[in-house]
C-alpha cells in the first residue's frame, strides 16, 4: 500500500430559485490507492441539468473505475443520454481526477473550468495533449503527484461569480488562484478549502447565485492511521486480548468511555486521571492516561461527534465550533475528521443498562448505533474505516 491519499471535499451551491443543483460529484475508489473522482456540469439548470450531470458523472465514474478508457466512457455517455433540443448534446461537461495507485493524477477536462492545482502552496502550472473525442475537444494530462499537491476542480458558476454584481467580469481563474494560494499553507482539509471557496463565491453573487456552483478539492497526504475503543468486550474475560490488539496498532490511540478508561488504565499500569474542566457545558470532561492520545466520556461525547460528522458531509457550519474549542467532542472531531485517514474502531458489545431506550426493543444499543453511524459519515469522507466487535 502506498503511503500517500487523497482527502476529498466538495459541495455545491444551487442556482438561485433552484431545488435541483445541475452539478454532480461522484467518487469511486477502486483497489486501496485508487479513484476515479468526476465534477460534471449539467446543461441547463435544474431538474433537466441535474439528470444530465448525474448521469454522466456516475456513468464516467463506474466505467473507468472499470479500467474502460476515456473514448469509450464519451462514447458511451452520447450513446447513452437523450440530445437536447435546444442545444443540440447529448451529455454535460465534466472534469476527471483520477489517482492512480497513489501515484500519480490523471486529470481528463472537457469544457469545465481547467484543474487548479498547487503544490507547495502556489500554482504549478501543468501539460495539457488536446484531444478530439467524439467531436469533442478534450484535454488530458498525467501528473506524478507527491505530499502536499492540491487540485481544485471547478463548475463555470465559479468563474462567474460576480458578473454584474460585485464584479464587472467575474472571478478570474487568477483571481480564485491567488485566493487559494492564501488559504493553502495554512493546513486545511480539502473540505474545508471548499467551504471557503463556495463561502467566497456566495458572497460575490452577493447571496443570489446566478448558476450552480461546484467545488471539488483534492489534497494528497500520507495515510495517518488512528485507533479508538468505546465500551467493554461481552466477556470481561477478552478485556486483555481486546486492549493488546488495540494498543498494538500503528497510529493514535483513543479511548471513549468511562468503564473502557478504567480497562485501558488498568492494562497500561497507569493511573486514570479525571479532568474537572467543562469547556462545553453539555459534553462531560475528559481524562489523561499516559500512553493514550484522546480520553473521552462514551455516548454524549460520540452523539455530538455524529452531528459534527453529519454536518460537516453538508453545509460544514459547525466547523467554527469544532476546529477550535477543547472539550473532548471537538477534540475528538478534529482527530477523525482532519488528522486521521485510516480509522480502526474497536467496540466493545457489553450492554450499558444506562443506555437503553425503554421504547425500543432491549437488544437495542445506542452505543451500536452511534458507531455505524458514525463509520458510515467517515467513509463518505474517504477515510478507510475497519471496525472490530468484542
Amino acid at each position: 500500500m502506498n503511503d500517500l491519499c487523497a482527502d476529498i471535499g466538495y459541495n455545491s451551491l444551487n442556482k438561485f430559485g433552484e431545488e435541483l443543483c445541475g452539478d454532480h460529484v461522484e467518487v469511486i475508489e477502486h483497489g486501496d490507492d485508487s479513484m476515479v473522482v468526476v465534477l460534471a456540469d449539467g446543461m441547463g439548470s435544474g431538474v433537466k441539468a441535474c439528470i444530465l450531470s448525474t448521469l454522466t458523472s456516475k456513468i464516467i465514474s463506474t466505467m473507468m473505475a472499470a479500467g474502460m478508457s476515456i473514448e469509450d466512457c464519451v462514447e458511451t455517455i452520447a450513446q447513452t443520454l437523450p440530445v437536447c433540443s435546444v442545444r443540440g448534446v447529448a451529455y454535460s461537461t465534466f472534469t476527471i481526477i483520477h489517482i492512480v495507485n497513489g501515484r500519480e493524477a490523471e486529470i481528463i477536462q472537457y469544457d469545465n473550468p481547467q484543474v487548479i492545482m498547487l503544490r507547495e502552496g502556489k500554482n504549478l502550472p501543468y501539460e495539457t495533449e488536446a484531444l478530439d473525442l467524439a467531436g469533442k475537444h478534450i484535454l488530458k494530462s498525467r501528473i506524478r503527484i507527491q505530499e502536499g499537491d492540491i487540485f481544485v476542480a471547478l463548475s463555470d458558476g465559479a468563474p462567474h461569480a460576480g458578473i454584474g454584481v460585485t464584479l464587472n467580469l467575474g472571478w478570474k481563474r487568477e483571481n480564485i488562484i491567488d485566493f487559494l494560494e492564501t488559504y493553502s499553507h495554512v493546513g486545511f482539509t480539502a473540505k474545508t478549502l471548499t467551504t471557503l471557496l463556495l463561502d467566497e463565491c456566495y458572497s460575490l453573487y452577493g447571496g443570489k447565485p446566478g448558476d450552480d456552483t461546484t467545488v471539488c478539492a483534492l489534497k494528497i497526504r500520507k495515510r495517518e492511521p488512528l485507533n479508538l475503543v468505546i465500551g467493554p468486550p461481552s466477556n470481561p474475560a477478552d478485556c486483555n486480548k481486546m486492549m493488546s490488539l488495540f494498543f498494538s496498532k500503528e497510529g493514535k490511540h483513543v479511548v471513549c468511555g468511562g468503564t473502557t478508561s478504567g480497562i485501558a488504565a488498568e492494562f497500561l499500569g497507569k493511573q486514570l486521571l479525571p479532568s474537572l474542566d467543562y469547556y462545553d457545558k453539555d459534553i462531560p470532561p475528559t481524562a489523561e492516561i499516559e500512553g493514550v492520545d484522546l480520553t473521552t466520556e462514551g455516548v454524549i461525547t460520540i452523539n455530538r461527534v455524529l452531528d459534527y460528522a453529519q454536518d460537516y458531509l453538508n453545509e460544514n457550519d459547525s466547523y467554527k465550533q469544532w476546529s477550535s474549542k477543547k472539550d473532548g467532542a471537538s477534540r475528538l472531531a478534529r482527530l477523525l475528521f482532519e488528522e486521521a485517514t485510516d480509522i480502526n474502531f474497536f467496540v466493545g458489545t457489553a450492554i450499558n443498562p444506562a443506555h437503553q431506550n425503554p421504547n425500543l426493543p432491549i437488544s437495542f444499543n445506542i452505543k451500536m448505533r452511534l458507531v455505524d453511524q458514525l463509520s458510515e459519515c467517515l467513509k463518505k469522507m474517504g477515510k478507510k474505516i475497519k471496525v472490530s466487535y468484542f
